[in-house]
């Protein structure tokens, strides 16, 4: 499970910066609209939740071991 989770958390990093990258140059362009936000908001939310997960782990196995 924490492999698959890892893995989650790379491929919505290269999502994440996928959508800034839109956004800027959506941006160059003139104001985008509001939803064009979210192509960076969405992955933004779920590279949290799996970051989080990933930091806690260590400290969860070394109150398991003790």
């Amino acid at each position: 499970m924490n492999k698959w989770i890892r893995q989650f958390h790379r491929w919505v990093s290269i999502a994440f910066v996928a959508g800034v990258i839109a956004y800027m140059v959506a941006m160059g362009q003139g104001q985008p609209p509001a939803w064009m936000g979210l192509f960076a908001a969405v992955p933004l939310i779920l590279l949290v939740a799996t970051g989080l997960y990933l930091f806690a782990l260590p400290y969860v196995a070394k109150r398991r071991r003790a």
